[in-house]
């Protein structure tokens, strides 16, 4: 990975050193180092994974994931619902017209939310993401975790039985599902003769919104990994959010939490974060309460949830990272 990406590596030397005439050991050129490196490093993986995950997922449509988990009620369509939250590209934007979708299709509500809290976290895009940043071992036990999060949250809330918290009109529009539900399947017909030139028209497409929609949260995301980077003092992290400090993974949740961004945006940040010597578990507790519990998808989510199932929702998930973050510790120490 290191090779493939040398030429980024160089060019952002050449930078620094001969157009700014600073020391990559200065704190400013260790910054902008990372900045200029990182840039067209995250936005080329990003313009690929793209491309090639959104080829893909013409074979995997939302109204196939909707066939796919109707009727399902048991733990086994809790396990399907976050496997194929983590295979489809879904962000917390999508949060609305996912939810009412599946609700309408008759979807229980536990096997809604462990989809939906699945989806914005775990991602293709965002696994290949981490494994460029961080390898293949806390990848795989980010998916892990990730997952087994989305499932178990979303088991406990199928349990509390908590669909008299949904706003009544959710349940007015399940009553319209039955015609289109029969234009959906005739969809579903067609959609299996694409061909793979419009296949990769899709994937094309995808790429080129994903970007055009993250770009920026990607350069703010960087800047600030940057400056993490070449300004934070490992000490300042290890006292507020270090190994030491029993409240870190708490803290970094909570910071997480208004930090608005997507999983390309707040990975720069772990990064760095990581690089100064913060624990993998308090990263990627940090990174999944960025991703999982956004403030914008939480004012969406209460359009179609009543405050005590948007509370309970929040509760849930927070203690859930919360918990992640301290075992990944335990086992990664």
């Amino acid at each position: 990975m290191l090779d493939l990406f040398y030429p980024f590596d160089w060019l952002s030397a050449q930078i620094v050193t001969k157009l700014f005439g600073l020391s990559l050991d200065s704190h400013l050129g260790k910054s902008l180092h990372f900045f200029f490196y990182d840039v067209p490093k995250i936005l080329t993986l990003l313009a690929v994974i793209s491309f090639v995950v959104g080829t893909l997922q013409t074979f995997l449509e939302p109204e196939k994931v909707r066939v796919y988990l109707e009727g399902k009620r048991k733990l086994s369509g809790h396990i399907l619902a976050a496997s194929l939250g983590a295979v489809t590209p879904f962000c917390s934007c999508s949060a609305v017209p996912l939810f009412i979708g599946f609700v309408k299709a008759g979807i229980p509500l536990g096997i809604t939310f462990s989809y939906l809290i699945s989806a914005p976290m775990v991602d293709a895009v965002a696994v290949f993401l981490l494994f460029a940043l961080f390898g293949l071992k806390i990848t795989l036990f980010y998916i892990f975790f990730g997952i087994t999060l989305a499932v178990i949250i979303g088991y406990v809330i199928g349990l509390l039985k908590l669909e008299k918290w949904v706003e009544p009109f959710i349940w007015k529009l399940k009553d319209k599902q039955h015609k289109q539900s029969q234009d959906e399947d005739i969809e579903l017909t067609r959609s299996s003769q694409i061909s793979w030139e419009n296949r990769f028209k899709v994937g094309w497409f995808q790429s080129s919104e994903i970007l055009k929609s993250v770009w920026i949260y990607v350069i703010i995301g960087i800047g600030i990994g940057a400056g993490i980077h070449g300004y934070m003092p490992a000490q300042l992290i290890s006292e507020w959010i270090g190994k030491d400090n029993p409240f870190a993974v708490l803290v970094a949740v909570l910071i997480g939490v208004p930090l608005y961004t997507n999983i390309a945006g707040v990975l720069p940040i772990a990064s760095a974060l990581f690089s100064k010597g913060m624990p993998i578990g308090t990263v990627l507790s940090f990174t999944m309460a960025v991703t999982a519990l956004s403030l914008p998808e939480m004012i969406i989510l209460r359009k179609v949830l009543k405050p005590k199932l948007l509370g309970t929702f929040i509760s849930l998930t927070t203690l859930g990272i919360v918990g992640v973050g301290y075992l990944f510790n335990a086992i990664s120490a």
